[in-house]
Order: C-alpha cells, then structure tokens, then sequence
C-alpha cells in the first residue's frame, strides 16, 4: 500500500475487498492502463522499482512457491541458487543484446563485510562490497589508492529512529537530547575513515530537492544536557534502562558502540546494545509498527532510495500511519505538507513541489522524529580486469550487458 496507494481500487484489494484494481485495465497485448486518484509527480519513478517488474500471470497462478525460482528475459538465467550460500548465473543466449561475454557468474553469500573482504584479498572474488554491506571502514586507509577502489555517494541515509508510542522517547525533549549529544564528524571522519558522509538532514544529498536548506541540529552536549533536564532527567537522574537494536551486517557494531559512548559521556546515560539477525531485526521493525508497546525502544537503521524522489523518504517513511513509520512519528502540519506535495503532478509545480517537502523536512528535525547519522557512500572493490560495469548512486550497474567482459 505505501508505493501503490494512489491506484485506483488499489486499496481495495490490500484490505481484502476486492480481487482485482479497478483502476488498472489490459487495453489490449501490449498496454497497460494504470488510473490514479490524484497527479502524481513520482509515478514515472515508482515506475522503475522492482514492484512493478512484469511476470507472467501463469507462473504466479502456479502456486505460492513460484516466487523460490528465477524467472524473466535478462542476460543472465540462475543456473543453481544455493540458500544462504550462493547462487550461479549462466548467461542467456538468448538475450536480446546477445550473449553476455562472462559465461558465468558466482555471487556467494558471506555473513559480513570482512569475511568478504578477505576473500577478495586472496583472490577468490573479483567485486567486493555493496550498499548494505560496503568495504570495512577499517580497510578504507589500506585500499583508497589501488585502481581497484570505487567511492560514490548513495542516496541512502543511516539514521536512528525511535519508538515515538513508548517511554522514554515519546518525550521530544528526550530525542532532541539524544541527537544534540551525537557528534557526527567524529562518527563520519574518525570512528567510520572518512567512508562515509555527515548527515545534517533526512533527504541524502544528491537527492532532488536537497538544493533547499535546512537547519540542522548541531553537535552540542551542553544543549543536550539541558534538553534533558527539559524533559525531566536532570544529570540523567531516574532515567530508564535503554536498549539501543541493530541488525548484524557492515560496520553496524562499531557504529554503535561509538553511539553508545558518546551519549555516556554526554548525557552520563548508559545504553545497552541488542543485535538481531537482519531478518529478526526486520520481524521486530514490524512489530514496533503494528504493536509498539511491545516494539523496540528505538534503533539504528537504514533507507536507501526506491526511486529518487523526496516522497520516498518523507511521505514513505514518517507520515502518519505509513507501514515503513515504524516510529510512529505524527504530525498534522508535516502531514498536510506531504499530502500536497505529493499530489503536485504539474511539471509548473515543482519548485513549489519541493518547498512543501522541504518545510516538512525541517518539523521532522526540529521535533526529532529521527537522528540522521551519516549518508553511506558505496565503497567496493572492483578488480580492474572487469570491464562494462558502471558506480552510480544506485549501486553498480551494467549499462549495456553485451559490452561485460573480462579482460
């Protein structure tokens, strides 16, 4: 419901009323009909997501196991998916640019950034990294010069939400404290290399509209302190026993132990540490979404980018009653600034489009519905025998898969 909403009858079929959207109609072979309740400014983009990829209607039909194989018209065709462990990929002579020049393709699966990273030091990986799972920051010193590092921004944001239905952190003054006491500079340049950007806002750089200011939250531990003598903490006093989550992948663990620190010695509070599997992680996102008393108290997390638009960040993921607002952050007026701007279908419209997100930005900030972190930046390793592959904001990704070979 949160990308298709704005179909006609969409909603219908979600809340189990009906079987089929009205508002989407087989004109004939070849096109698609898609009608929409209001203009939508994103919908070209929402376009390229992967929820809208086309499957043959006879395959889903065959049972709800049809999603456990690899189906489509792509260059490369699964040959053996070994769960948990790899898969290899045979390229597809029948493809419509011809037969890729890289016959076969092994993408193994390694529990975390290192092991990977090892792997490539000995040889038995030609690419190393991706967005989630990024070249160790500890690793950054050693290999930013050799030709096979490849650094580029993300439109991604590393962030700390909080169960806004739950003691402590429904207080605002309480999350406010908590971000004023995070030194993002020390985290970005210093705990995590220079692997990563600073985060003063939601909207990662690079995305449409981050052109507008915002003002940010500034490093400040005297601040801190006295917003948490606001909220009735004074020195910390008859504060209740935290526990920051976090999914085991990357860099997470000495993110937030550096977290952990900071706010230790800044507001003199002990935060304790719980890891989940990202899986169980995921499950316990959900839960703090659909039954918050029993949720997480707050966590650190992670939103990359579905389609490069403001909306996916702000109307996605703090609007009120949105699935992905597993904070339960609320706010009438950035609410009605959302719904505006996301409506605005009009190219006329757009500088006024932006302005509304961007207001609505900046009360996300001042009323802390997160702590945006750092932006990532996506750091791989890519041996350079391997030729055709191109790093954008989006990962890597083969512009024209009859050119990948290597050399």
């Amino acid at each position: 419901s949160a990308h298709f909403g704005h179909i006609v009858g969409a909603q219908d079929v979600i809340d189990g009323k009906a079987k089929t959207a009205s508002g989407i109609k087989a004109i004939d072979d070849k096109t698609l009909e898609v009608t929409l309740d209001a203009p939508i400014a994103y919908c070209l983009a929402l376009l390229t997501y992967s929820d809208t990829f086309v499957v043959q209607q006879k395959l889903v039909e065959s049972g709800a196991t049809w999603t456990d194989k690899a189906y489509g018209t792509g260059p490369y065709m699964v040959k053996e998916w070994k769960r948990g462990q790899s898969i290899e990929l045979a390229a597809n002579p029948n493809y419509w640019q011809g037969t890729p020049g890289i016959p076969k393709i092994l993408m193994p699966f390694t529990k975390d950034s290192e092991t990977a990273y090892q792997l490539y030091q000995t040889g038995e990986l030609d690419i190393e990294g991706s967005g989630q799972n990024p070249v160790p920051a500890a690793h950054i010193p050693d290999v930013q010069n050799l030709p096979d590092f490849k650094s580029a921004a993300q439109l991604t944001t590393r962030y700390i939400g909080f169960n806004t239905q739950k003691p402590p952190f429904d207080n605002p003054d309480v999350r406010r404290a908590f971000a004023l006491a995070v030194d993002k500079a020390t985290l970005a340049n210093q705990v995590l290399a220079g692997g990563v950007v600073p985060a003063d806002r939601i909207l990662p750089t690079g995305l449409v509209g981050t052109q507008l200011p915002i003002k940010p939250l500034a490093y400040s531990p005297d601040d801190a302190k006295a917003a948490l003598a606001t909220a009735g903490y004074a020195d910390g006093q008859n504060f209740p026993e935290i526990t920051l989550a976090y999914g085991q992948e990357g860099d997470n663990e000495t993110v937030v132990q550096a977290l952990q620190s900071m706010w230790e010695q800044n507001l003199g509070l002990k935060v304790k540490l719980q890891s989940f599997e990202l899986a169980t992680f995921s499950k316990n996102l959900d839960t703090t979404y659909y039954t918050p008393t029993e949720g997480l108290q707050f966590y650190y997390s992670v939103w990359g980018a579905d389609y490069p638009d403001p909306q996916n960040f702000l109307s996605q993921l703090l609007h009120t009653g949105n699935p992905n607002n597993n904070g339960h952050f609320s706010d009438p007026q950035f609410d009605q600034l959302t719904e505006e701007a996301d409506t605005m279908g009009d190219r006329a419209q757009i500088e006024q489009r932006l302005q509304l997100y961007n207001q609505a930005e900046q009360i996300a900030i001042d009323k802390v519905a997160w702590i945006p972190l750092f932006y990532p930046k996506l750091n791989i390793l890519v041996r350079p025998r391997v030729e055709g592959m191109v790093l954008t904001p989006q990962g890597l990704i083969v512009p024209d898969w009859s050119q990948l070979k290597l050399k």
